[in-house]
């Protein structure tokens, strides 16, 4: 009887021996809490000279220094797990320009005292979700709909977005109009009829992103425009992003454990398409973008280094004295991260190449150098600036005869986590002026520099 006892324990070590380190405990679900907040202050100093004329004979009101200010707080009530109300309040300034204090006015971030940016109600039930009220869209990697967080206002929504979380596929639905600053009043969209403007906007979507594919996400998105004065169009779309390989589980050779070997590949890329069709200002649009891109992480080097080129495209107008629009319309993009930081360019009427280096050569700072080389795709239309109505230069006779050739810009940022709550960012930027500008006026080369703050808590 013992011995047969004993045999049985001796059996159990054994198994235990080869099996290996017990299983890690299943996580458990962060703690919910009933309130939550934050409070955010950033500070930019920015210095620019020639980036609005390309002309240095001349001293524009935009050849200036000047100092922005933001301040955020934000609250968060989750009193159970499928209901949460947020709300939050944003205060910006523009201190030390020659510029007027308005927003959007001659290139101005304008003053606009504390106001509320985001207001909605949040609902969760198992797979589907519903978000209303006052709140930031962005989708994929926001070249249309995103929040523009690098202007001092940043951009918001007065709308309704349900979702349904599916097993690997998330489906959005959204209907929507962009919020615009009022200096001086509350801050509203055309929803509740109060924008200055009169647009009578309606911006609304399905946006569809699937994680069922080995190598890559899928998204597919059907956008729709309305505004008075016949704008009525439609943008369909996809987006591919590669997904990075998941390194080896551990394993056991008999009692030894065996690290992972990362079978991670050192290649990235990404693609989006998109193509739009119905009416801008009374006009028929036909219009086409793309965007191409791939990246090496190089292994083995001791220090994080990403080495990037990517291109990017879209229409212009062949002829904007024709009955029909081929100029791609840009939406609601953050464009800043895309085109140059000096913010010239869109996604309209454009080529871009572009190669990027992003190292990290210590835990705390990254650093990032982009150097982009622009074309116009037509010269029968004009350059738009980020923003995507502004124009460099006015069309003209000159303007259609020029070389498209816009110019390069090399651009250098260096970011630094100095702390948990504080991370400090320095950004200098050069446009070389090329034959386009010659051919249309001056061509005198563009700085643009800053130095940011961003305090968090």
């Amino acid at each position: 009887m013992n011995n047969k006892l004993t045999l049985a324990v001796l059996a159990v070590l054994t198994t235990s021996l080869h099996a290996g380190p017990p299983a890690a405990p299943t996580p458990q679900p962060a703690e919910r809490k009933l309130i939550t907040w934050d409070v955010q202050e950033r500070v930019r100093w920015e210095i620019k000279d020639n980036a609005f004329d390309f002309n240095s004979g001349v001293r524009t009101i935009n050849d200036d220094n000047w100092v922005l200010n933001r301040f955020r707080i934000d609250l968060g009530v989750q009193p159970t797990d499928w209901l949460k109300v947020y709300a939050q309040v944003q205060d910006s300034r523009e201190w030390l320009s020659d510029r007027a204090d308005i927003p959007g006015v001659l290139g101005a971030e304008g003053d606009d005292s504390f106001d509320v940016r985001q207001a909605y109600i949040e609902l969760s039930m198992n797979e589907w979700g519903l978000k209303l009220g006052r709140q930031v869209l962005a989708f994929g990697d926001q070249r249309l709909i995103g929040p523009l967080e690098w202007t001092n206002l940043a951009r918001t929504f007065d709308a309704v977005r349900v979702t349904y979380k599916g097993s690997n596929y998330t489906v959005d639905a959204f209907a929507s109009s962009v919020v615009v600053a009022n200096r001086g009043s509350f801050n509203q969209s055309d929803t509740f009829n109060g924008n200055e403007t009169h647009r009578e906007q309606v911006f609304s979507g399905l946006y569809f992103n699937t994680r069922a594919f080995a190598v890559a996400d899928a998204d597919l998105y059907a956008l729709h425009l309305h505004e008075a004065g016949n704008t009525d169009f439609f943008t369909l779309g996809t987006r591919l992003k590669s997904k990075p390989a998941e390194p080896t589980l551990a394993r056991h050779e008999g009692k030894r454990l065996v690290a992972p070997a990362s079978s991670a590949s050192p290649w990235d890329w990404d693609a989006e398409f998109a193509f739009q069709f119905g009416e801008v200002g009374g006009r028929d649009l036909t219009a086409f973008a793309g965007h191409v891109g791939v990246g090496y992480t190089i292994p083995g080097c001791p220090i994080s280094s990403r080495i990037g080129l990517e291109y990017n495209y879209a229409t212009g107008d062949g002829d904007p004295t024709d009955g029909d629009v081929e100029t791609f319309q840009n939406l609601f993009p953050t464009n800043h991260i895309y085109y140059g930081f000096m913010d010239v360019f869109s996604w309209q009427n454009i080529h871009d190449v572009a190669v990027s280096w992003k190292t990290k050569p210590c835990k705390n700072v990254t650093t990032r150098l982009d150097f982009h080389a622009f074309w116009l795709a037509d010269t029968n239309d004009v350059w738009y600036r980020a923003n995507g109505t502004t124009a460099v230069r006015p069309l003209s006779p000159a303007a259609r005869n020029a070389d498209n050739y816009a110019g390069s810009e090399i651009d250098l940022v260096v970011t630094w986590q100095a702390r948990k709550e504080l991370a400090i960012e320095v950004g200098v930027c050069h446009f070389f002026a090329g034959s386009y500008l010659g051919d249309t006026g001056a061509d005198d080369d563009a700085d643009f520099g800053y130095v940011q703050a961003t305090i968090s808590f």
